[in-house]
């Protein structure tokens, strides 16, 4: 249960605005999944990213975890301007970026099970369950969507949705996301969108004879889904298309055999995952990205069998992968943990394929010796990527030119035994990272009780600052 629970809502999440909720654009702090669209830029143009004064951080604000004798998810992160927004045990919060403090609580009568990796207009979705759990009933379903203003903190609204099928008891839901104005939510017992401002409903997926159905969507700048039509064990997968407003089919590909789940790396352009007949080496859970054009043709096939690279990306969800940015026309990603030329620690890499052609470009970002480093996001053409530091070290924010892959140090923090030790607690497989103009935060998407031969203190979220 607690492999599932990191697993899930690894992913991290950004929006950029001054408050003033102008535009309709989603946005998505990269991370440790996908990027936020396929645009090819300009090299060498870079980003908003500036270096500080001093690249030397300090921490904002450590956040202790809850006392839990139950594992409790706390998925979801947004940064804006001014507001780091986090999900917490029945409640989202709010904090100050200039100084770490509160400044809004959110209370949910509820547990959060579900986040969007994207945001809009200062807006993010959220899935929370039915009710708190009881002694009579301790694992509460998971139907409600709503939408939290992440400014004001308010809950703009909440919904839940009926099966396609029949029935009267509402859909429980895996996963959200958020294309512009639409909310799409998704599980293995079905789906529906919203609009994101007033909750209207929007669509529903439809049941056919081929007993088709939407495992998933993936957002951002498109609406994509993973749809499975067909009887076990004889299931077609397809990676479609869609038009976010009405939920119409704009192009789809229809996967090659051996597929049972698949994953949405990017939206525009489309980018899927898949563990063919489980080949994945190293626990990666993706075997093979598949590039498809607007027409639902494929334009690019990336095998990664080879083992020597290490995305990750869940089982049944469709928006979980990690460690995999969409930028400059090339996906990026680490390679696997080495031995490096130093007496202790291991090192990697970040490399790149071609999503025209899907071969391996000659881009090449080491981490440093006894450092290992993983994609955060786009910054223009720039590569914002974290280094996990070494134990007598700590982490690093650094980003990577398009063009030379060279990077320069955006923050360094604390080398300091408490410092260090609290950065490093948490797991970068699940860990939610979000970096933005000099803050860092790292945040766990799950509460749970704490060992008793650990004496360290546990953080839901950690944070630093160069400013």
């Amino acid at each position: 249960l607690l492999a599932i629970v990191l697993i899930v809502a690894g992913g991290f999440w950004y929006s950029s605005d001054d408050g003033k909720g102008g535009g309709t654009k989603p946005t998505a702090d990269g991370s440790p999944s996908p990027g936020t669209g396929g645009d090819k830029g300009q090299p060498g143009a870079g980003g908003t990213e500036k270096v500080p004064a001093s690249t030397k951080s300090k921490t904002l604000v450590n956040l202790p975890m809850p006392a839990s004798d139950d594992i409790v998810q706390i998925p979801g992160s947004w940064v804006t301007d001014s507001t780091y927004v986090k999900s917490d045990v029945a409640k989202v919060v709010g904090y100050n970026l200039a100084d770490g403090a509160k400044k809004w609580e959110t209370p949910l009568n509820a547990n959060v099970c579900g986040a969007s990796r994207f945001s809009s207009d200062n807006k993010a979705a959220i899935l929370f369950d039915a009710a708190l759990p009881t002694a009579d009933k301790k694992y509460q379903p998971c139907n409600q969507v709503g939408v939290v203003d992440l400014i004001s903190g308010k809950l703009l609204w909440s919904a839940t949705a009926k099966s396609q099928t029949g029935g009267d008891k509402p859909v429980t839901f895996a996963e959200v996301t958020v294309s512009g104005q639409t909310v799409a939510a998704g599980g293995l017992s079905g789906g529906a969108a919203w609009n994101l401002t007033d909750g209207k409903p929007l669509w529903a997926p439809k049941t056919d004879a081929d007993n088709c159905e939407d495992l998933g969507y993936g957002g951002g700048p498109a609406l994509a889904v993973i749809r499975k039509c067909g009887q076990s064990p004889n299931y077609t997968m397809y990676a479609q298309s869609l038009d976010p407003v009405t939920g119409a089919q704009k192009s789809s590909y229809k996967l090659s055999t051996g597929i049972d789940y698949a994953q949405i790396v990017s939206t525009k352009p489309l980018v899927v995952a898949a563990n063919i007949n489980n080949t994945a080496k190293n626990a990666t859970g993706v075997s093979d990205l598949f590039v498809i054009d607007d027409g639902g043709q494929l334009k690019a096939h990336i095998p990664l069998t080879s083992g020597n690279y290490a995305p990750r990306c869940g089982a049944t969800e469709v928006e979980v992968c990690t460690k995999m940015v969409v930028g400059n026309g090339r996906i990026y990603l680490p390679t696997e943990e080495h031995k490096g030329t130093a007496e202790y620690g291991r090192t990697n890499e970040i490399v790149s394929f071609d999503l025209e052609t899907g071969k391996q470009t000659a881009d090449r970002g080491d981490a440093g010796e006894r450092y290992t480093i993983i994609p955060l996001r786009m910054d223009g053409s720039n590569l914002i990527a974290y280094k996990i530091p070494p134990y007598d070290g700590g982490g690093q924010i650094v980003s990577m030119d398009a063009k030379t892959m060279k990077a320069t140090v955006l923050m360094e923090n604390p080398a300091t035994k408490e410092s260090q030790r609290a950065e490093t607690q948490y797991v970068p497989d699940s860990a939610e990272y979000r970096f933005h103009n000099g803050r860092l935060f790292i945040a766990r998407t799950a509460v749970m009780s704490k060992s008793t031969s650990n004496t360290d203190p546990y953080y839901s979220f950690v944070s630093f600052s160069t400013g």
